[in-house]
């Protein structure tokens, strides 16, 4: 059976997530009812990395195995005609050898967290972004970053729920950038544990408006505890932007 990668984009709002679940919508569910109506049979589809309700993805990859061969082109537009009215588009579809796997042959994540910081809410943004009216300091925010870099136990930054083998990770990019009202944080690694993106941008948060000191965050993280750490910030600020492979 021909596998397909598949270079995937969606708004994550409507959905419970990208995994398929007994009720409600999932990206998967969208994927494999639209690419079955393409092949007339069910299909699997397989990702990089399954995000939580509300989070949205620019850069999702997955795979799926089809009965037949067609055209990249073919599946791409299949895909995205049968898909409709979900928010959910395949940007680009390939061909790819057997042995590749969206998840197991991935080598490195890649996240943006994006805060609006200002008085008045977000109307063009809204669940798109964090919308965090107190002002927030970028660079403290930096300097609290920068204890989370490289290899360390995340147990603090870690979903209850997570079932990762390890919290041990290696965080290869954290960097806090403001661009007018937007701040975005931007993370990179081979994987992240469940939530650890989300509850590093909420104890960050804390530092940039002042609660805490850069130092803390040194703190909850040699803690391993997750009560330790700061809040998990909400879905809607965070997008699956890039997998390498």
């Amino acid at each position: 059976m021909p596998r397909y990668r598949l270079l995937v984009e969606y708004d994550g709002t409507p959905f419970v997530g990208w995994q398929r679940q007994p009720l409600g919508d999932s990206v998967q569910g969208v994927l494999e009812q639209a690419l079955a109506k393409l092949c007339g049979q069910p299909v699997m589809v397989q990702c990089a990395g399954r995000t939580d309700a509300g989070v949205h993805a620019s850069g999702q990859v997955a795979h799926v195995d089809l009965p037949r061969e067609y055209s990249a082109d073919a599946v791409r537009d299949a895909a995205n005609f049968h898909a409709k009215p979900h928010p959910v588009a395949v940007l680009r579809a390939e061909l790819v050898p057997d042995d590749f796997h969206a998840r197991f042959s991935a080598v490195g994540r890649a996240y943006v967290y994006r805060i609006l910081n200002r008085r008045a809410p977000s109307v063009l943004d809204k669940n798109r972004v964090w919308w965090v009216p107190v002002g927030l300091d970028v660079q403290r925010m930096q300097d609290g970053a920068n204890h989370l870099l490289g290899c360390h136990d995340f147990t603090s930054f870690r979903a209850a729920a997570c079932q990762a083998a390890s919290p041990v990770k290696h965080l290869d990019v954290l960097d806090v950038r403001r661009c007018g009202e937007m701040i975005e944080i931007h993370a990179a690694a081979r994987s992240f544990l469940h939530h650890q993106v989300r509850n590093m941008v909420g104890t960050l948060k804390l530092v940039g408006e002042g609660k805490w000191s850069p130092d803390d965050v040194r703190i909850a993280l040699e803690a391993r505890a997750r009560a330790a750490a700061g809040p998990t910030a909400p879905p809607e600020g965070l997008y699956l932007t890039t997998v390498r492979y």
